[in-house]
Order: structure tokens, then sequence, then C-alpha cells
């Protein structure tokens, strides 16, 4: 049997066009949602290490969800990833976080309409695991399924809590991935820009490391990401002089590499490495660090951000909202800059709860409920599927926002 490229089939098909803003998911009890019908869509989300699934209706009302994280195995490991250890995880949980996401919206598996699953990008192994668990249920129960894009349903959750009209600009920020788009539809994204080596997520996790906050006695058993944005509160931002990376360079693409360099010169310089206790000098150094790392890095990609707004003020006049999302979306300092840009422009902010920035289940479900509104990327034949650990989102403008030579 021939394998299907989703990618390919995904990126080709059409779509109708179409102050800080938190939401709420709306959580009925299903006994209500029963007395009439309404399509259902269970979402599968093992794009990393989070097995995530989630049961969502056509008027995007959340019957009931699960999710089962690693962070507590990785984290003991040093923060990061172990691809082998996350896709052992998810087969031995996936079975039961679904059983639990259909115990609490008191639903069968037979009353789901739609599968929506995670294909990619993400890590080879995990997306194995997700994507083959539902070819069994799909051959099971004679499902539809839909294939989603991980970014784009990070792209696509915010619709789901507010009736966010298309086209929309979006940040997605995370930690393997940072790409401003334009959303025109569930699968119609026009990318402006991204990362041209690390992503922010995966640089906080970093900092945090060398920063030996895994260590910290207030935020030792906390995610490196948030721990810096907590350590940052006490700290001075301009302690310490970081690069303004790509200051000059006219484009929407971000490149955080060079903070890690960075941050590791100026440490060396003050012998970071010889504190062993977490004394007040310890204590302040971390804590300047964490703040100064934080502006530099939220100043580069606040730059990029305008740029791409002052593009579509340009060339797409009824691009008004500003979206971000992801997991690095849930810093709030992060957040309260980019509200900041886009008030400055005429352009509204709006974030889903940090709750849905982070891998969920749910998102996937909406995605699926997204393109079964608008027809589209629904496969005919889900066991040719693979799945795509590479995989672009959208097409790339990216050129043509360099050749537009926008200074901000």
């Amino acid at each position: 049997m021939a394998r299907m490229n989703i990618s390919r089939i995904w990126n080709s098909c059409s779509t109708r066009r179409a102050p800080l803003t938190f939401f709420k998911t709306k959580l009925l009890p299903p006994s209500c949602l029963l007395q009439r019908h309404y399509t259902t869509v269970m979402g599968i989300e093992t794009s990393c290490d989070d097995t995530g699934v989630a049961i969502v209706d056509d008027q995007g009302r959340l019957l009931g969800d699960a999710l089962q994280s690693q962070s507590s195995i990785h984290k003991p490991l040093g923060w990061g990833i172990h691809p082998v250890t996350a896709a052992q995880l998810h087969e031995r949980n996936i079975h039961a976080v679904v059983q639990s996401a259909l115990h609490k919206s008191n639903l069968k598996i037979e009353d789901i309409h739609t599968i929506a699953t995670t294909v990619g990008p993400g890590l080879a192994f995990s997306l194995n695991v997700g994507l083959d668990y539902s070819k069994k249920l799909l051959q099971q129960h004679n499902k539809r399924f839909i294939a989603v894009h991980h970014m784009a349903a990070h792209a696509l959750t915010v619709r789901m809590l507010n009736p966010i009209e298309f086209p929309y600009l979006v940040l997605l920020v995370s930690g393997g991935h940072c790409i401003l788009a334009v959303v025109n539809g569930p699968c119609e994204f026009y990318r402006l820009g991204s990362t041209l080596d690390d992503a922010p997520g995966e640089v906080f996790d970093k900092v945090a490391r060398t920063l030996e906050l895994h260590t910290h006695p207030e935020v030792g058993d906390i995610a490196g990401g948030r721990a810096i944005e907590i350590v940052a509160k006490l700290g001075d931002e301009k302690a310490f002089k970081l690069p303004h990376i790509m200051a000059g360079v006219r484009n929407c693409n971000f490149s955080f590499a060079g903070f890690k360099s960075a941050v590791n010169a100026h440490l060396k310089r003050v012998s970071f490495a010889s504190l062993s206790d977490w004394d007040q000098q310890k204590m302040t150094i971390a804590a300047n660090m964490a703040a100064s790392f934080q502006y530099y890095l939220t100043w580069h990609i606040a730059k990029r951000v305008r740029r791409a707004l002052v593009f579509c003020k340009t060339f797409n006049p009824k691009c008004r909202t500003l979206v971000i999302s992801g997991g690095v979306a849930c810093n709030n300092y992060i957040r309260n800059e980019l509200d900041k840009c886009a008030t400055a422009f005429g352009f509204q902010l709006a974030c889903p709860p940090p709750y849905l920035c982070t891998d969920n289940g749910i998102m996937i479900a909406w995605a699926g409920v997204e393109h079964l509104k608008s027809n589209t990327a629904t496969i005919l034949n889900p066991q040719s599927v693979i799945y795509q650990p590479k995989w672009p989102l959208g097409v790339d403008l990216s050129d043509r926002v360099a050749k537009s030579n926008i200074k901000v």
C-alpha cells in the first residue's frame, strides 16, 4: 500500500477565507449535550512529552479531557526531553488517557464522530505512538480521521474560545518552534518568519540549566522557562549587556542560539560556576542574569513582531488581531511586551489561557472541528498516513518580507 505524505495533501487543501485577552473553555454537562445531535471530535496529542486526549463538540464545547505529563520523569535527568523515554511513556499511558477523556465526557468511543490526531511536526517516536493508536481505533470503530499539524492547532486554539475572524497574525513560540504567520483558514497559513536555529523554549531551558535553577531553593521543582520568569522578577534586566541579535536585519526571522553563548560568557566572567551555595551573591547574579536574558530575548521577539505588524497593515489590512500561543506564550513578561506592540500598531492581542498554550488534546480536537466546518484535510485512507517529524507550516513569505525592507 502506498504511504501518504500528509504534508503535501494538507498544504494543498483549499479553505474559506474568511486589551490582552484571556478566555475560558466552555465545559457543559454531557447530559445537556446529548439532548440533540452534536458532532463530537476526539483529539489525540503525542508530539512531544505530554499525552493529551480531549473530546470537543462542533459548538466548541469541551466535553472531557485528560493529560498525562512526563515532566517529573524527564526533569531529574536535566531539563530536556529524551525521545525514546518519551515514546515509551506515551505507549504506557495513551490507552488510559483516552479512557479517562471518554469517562469524563460520559461518552463511549461509539459516540465519537471523528478522530483528529497530531501527525507532525514533533518527535518521531512520540508521533508514531499517537498515530498508531489512532489507526487501531479507526480500524476497530470505522471513524472519520483528520490529520492535524501541531503548530496549526496552536494557532487555531484561540478561536475555540472567542470568535476571532480570519485573517489574523499569529506568533507561535514554544520549545521547538518560533513562527510568525498570517492565518487565513484552518490550513491556509503564510509564514512571515521562523527561527533559523534554536527555539525560544529550548534556550529558556538551557539558560535555566546554566544558572543551576534546578538546585535553586525556591524554583528547583519548576520547569526551566517558568523558573527564569519567577527569578527574573527579583533581578535587574540592565545588569548584563547581551547582544541585540539581528538588530539590523530587516526580516521576520529569529535567532536564539547567540543568547546561550552570551549568557555563558558573562557567567564565566563572574565565576558563577564556582559558587556552590545559594548565598546572596549567587541569588543576585542568577536573578540579574535571568532578568537580562528575558529582556533581550523579548526585545528580539518584539522587534520581529513589530515588522510583521507593519507588513500586515501594508499588505493585508483586514488583519487586525495578533494571537500568541505555544508554551513560551505562558510567559507574562513576553505577553505584556507584545500587548504594547499590538496596541501601538492598532492591533488587538488575543491569547489562549496558559493551560491551552502548552501541548494538550483540546487544541487537536478543536483543530479537527475547524477542518470539519471548512471541509478540509479529511483523510479517506488513514491507514496510509505517515507521521511528519519535520513539517513546515504553510507557504513561506519570508523573502517577500525581507524584500519589503521594513524599518522598525
